[in-house]
């Protein structure tokens, strides 16, 4: 199964996403700190990378930039609360392969996260 990173400044939504996916068989690290999640990306070998993209020091944008510049082929789905086309079409262009609005839904993100590791 994938080793997933996924970061959200709120901790319930990481404890949430970490139990959906560690029910199906995924390893998955959590962090609420840009810098913490970067730096352990660069240590390590990440298959896919969940980001919120409203966070407390950067932007998800932002942190997307610097896990492709560690890591170009790591595969990344946004998570927002405030889905507008503008940020949908930049995390797009910078990489990221799917996009989850808050609240979120166990369903739609088991299915986007199978989907996105599948590509």
């Amino acid at each position: 199964m994938a080793e997933i990173l996924v970061l959200d400044d709120v901790l319930d939504a990481v404890v949430l996403i970490r139990k959906i996916l560690t029910k199906k068989g995924h390893t998955v690290h959590t962090f609420t700190e840009e810098e913490e999640a970067i730096g352990f990306a660069g240590s390590n070998h990440i298959d896919l990378a969940i980001l919120d993209i409203k966070l407390k020091k950067m932007s998800g944008i932002q942190v997307l930039e610097q896990l492709k510049k560690v890591s170009p082929e790591m595969k990344v789905i946004m998570l927002t609360g405030y889905p507008t086309i503008e940020t949908a079409r930049e995390a797009i262009e910078l990489g990221a392969g799917e996009y989850c609005v808050k609240p979120i839904d166990k369903t739609e993100l088991e299915e986007k996260v199978a989907e996105v590791l599948a590509r």
